[in-house]
């Protein structure tokens, strides 16, 4: 198999600076996927996308899977044509549904049965369906089936999502390899594969985790369930003890995290992928992220609620340093006034800015 990963590693600290490579062109790491769920960067054009500097995007297979449904993705030879996007694109597995879903799921070692929220009807997800799904999605990054225990959970807990997991991911492996002979697909095209680390906040559990998958050898490994409520401690603590600990040559993919500072202190462990609701979440609440000083600061940003009645004459931009459109052409009193009217162009022009403001920030960690 043809490597797919390049890096170097920073003299000061775990920071890499790396490339890699997918079907769909070859992404600098560290890199951030801006959420595009159900096949759509919430409010935001593929144009703007690229105008940000979004190199990949991560879709939700769980998702796609009941809308658009793999019939329409079919007819379109995936979703990179269905909704215009000609770079990489990740999927998450359903896992992180496994997780959120729990009122409406029953898992077994032979997967997970939901009722869907949309319609009733019952979805039965096996580490083989969600492959073969994400096959025909198109994705250029899969994630095995993984089981995200909740916080706080036992040890026990714990220990049996661990076994299930690895077992789900030596399945996933199994059938995915299987698919690539089938299909017969050339070095170049062949999408890649990704493990997920899971133990909770028992360290032994994630080591053990990381032993067993190692193993199987990914093509990445994502350390998940450590934005599931964890206080900050505990999240640093995982990733300064896990991250270190996987595979050298392989991306290392931190789920779901987060803030800034989180982001920050991740790259410096050793970690190059990253993906967060938070910007385009809280863009729509009126929360908009503004830069302070250099990355190397403590309090290196700060978040404003537009809609303060302080800021109704206010006639600078929301961040003077930011070169985003919003930045550029509007006030942050014109912003305000756009949410107390309920426009639906607040939404845009503060998701515009606050993807801009992340996407930045992983450009100068790239330096």
């Amino acid at each position: 198999m043809m490597p797919h990963f390049s890096y170097k590693t920073s003299k000061k600290d775990l920071q890499r600076r790396g490339t890699l490579d997918t079907p769909h062109g070859s992404i600098q790491t560290p890199f951030f996927m801006p959420i595009a769920t159900r096949g759509a960067v919430k409010q935001v054009t593929i144009d703007e996308l690229k105008g940000l500097g979004a190199s990949i995007i991560l879709s939700n297979t769980y998702h796609l899977f009941q809308r658009p449904g793999l019939e329409i993705l079919k007819k379109f030879n995936g979703l990179h044509s269905f909704m215009g996007w000609d770079g990489p694109i990740l999927t998450d597995s359903g896992g992180y549904q496994v997780f959120s879903l729990s009122k409406m799921r029953k898992i077994t070692d032979e997967g997970v049965r939901f009722q869907s929220e949309i319609d009733g009807r019952e979805i039965f997800l096996t580490p083989e369906s969600v492959i073969e799904t994400q096959l025909t999605i198109g994705s250029d990054i899969l994630m095995v089936l993984d089981e995200c225990p909740p916080w706080p959970c036992t040890r026990e807990e714990a220990e049996k999502a661990v076994k299930r997991t690895i077992a789900w991911a030596t399945r996933s492996k199994v059938y995915f390899e299987k698919r690539m002979k089938q299909k017969r697909i050339a070095p170049e095209k062949r999408p890649l594969v990704f493990g997920i680390v899971q133990g909770s906040t028992f360290l032994d559990l994630r080591k053990r985790c990381v032993e067993e998958l190692s193993k199987l050898d990914f093509d990445g490994y994502a350390i998940g369930g450590v934005a599931v409520g964890e206080g900050m401690e505990d999240k640093q603590t995982i990733i300064k003890a896990i991250a270190p600990l996987l595979p050298a040559d392989k991306p290392r993919y931190l789920m779901g995290l987060g803030k800034p500072e989180e982001i920050v202190f991740a790259v410096q462990n050793g970690v190059d992928m990253f993906d967060c609701v938070i910007p385009t979440r809280e863009a729509r609440h009126g929360q908009l992220y503004v830069r302070k000083g250099a990355i190397t600061k403590k309090s290196f940003y700060e978040t404003i609620k537009i809609g303060n009645e302080k800021y109704k004459f206010d006639k600078k931009p929301i961040d003077p340093h930011c070169p985003c459109y919003t930045c550029t052409h509007h006030s942050r009193a014109y912003l305000r006034h756009l949410f107390s009217i309920n426009e639906g162009l607040a939404l845009r022009l503060a998701t515009l800015h606050n993807l801009a403001f992340y996407l930045d920030l992983m450009k100068e960690l790239r330096k």
